[in-house]
């Protein structure tokens, strides 16, 4: 069930510009709208009601915000996996590339082994799902750490781009708060029906 609240939220400040970009800085990714985020939060606990869940997985910087929030629910870690390693990531890590829609890069993402653990059962949370490659690294460095995948909850799905066939065919358990099936800058936003 997508959530009507985000839907209003979007069609209200989301700002589509040329090149299939949605912006929604003003409360999702840049100011972040905490009361928003809380509801969030709460509705990826019901979307994944009854599974057991022990840590949260996020990409930096964007899904960062999301996963805390959704974390305080699953009352759960987060981990999120960095673009970079630098000084205070020691020992090994658990790495793979990734390629951004939005910021047209590849970027190796890493996280450390000693927080991906085989008997951890991994919920991977996002902000954005366009072409699926966040989800898909972020579900390779969950299989070369042993772990379970659990599931994977965006906020937003472009559901006219292949990000989320591709995930779902996959077998991942996808669940999108709000999916738009097209959107331009004269016509704005067009939201999948239920």
């Amino acid at each position: 069930m997508q959530m009507q609240l985000l839907k209003e939220r979007i069609l209200k400040d989301g700002l589509v510009e040329d090149g299939d970009i949605l912006k929604v800085d003003s409360f999702l990714n840049h100011q972040i709208d905490i009361r928003l985020l809380e509801e969030i939060g709460k509705e990826f606990r019901h979307q994944f009601e009854g599974k057991e869940i022990t840590k949260i997985l996020t990409i930096e910087a964007s899904g960062i915000a999301i996963a805390c929030i959704a974390a305080r629910h699953f009352n759960v870690p987060v981990v999120f996996a960095k673009k970079s390693k630098t000084l205070n990531i020691s020992g090994e890590v658990y790495k793979t590339s990734v390629e951004s829609f939005t910021h047209k890069s590849t970027n190796t993402i890493i996280v450390s082994k000693k927080f991906l653990l085989p008997e951890d059962k991994i919920l991977i949370i996002d902000d954005f799902l366009a072409n699926g490659k966040a989800v898909i690294g972020l579900s390779r460095l969950v299989e070369e750490a042993g772990a379970t995948l659990v599931g994977a909850g965006v906020v937003i799905e472009k559901g006219f781009q292949p990000g989320g066939e591709r995930i779902r065919s996959m077998g991942i358990d996808l669940h999108s708060l709000a999916i738009i099936d097209s959107m331009n800058p004269e016509n704005g936003v067009i939201f999948r029906k239920e």
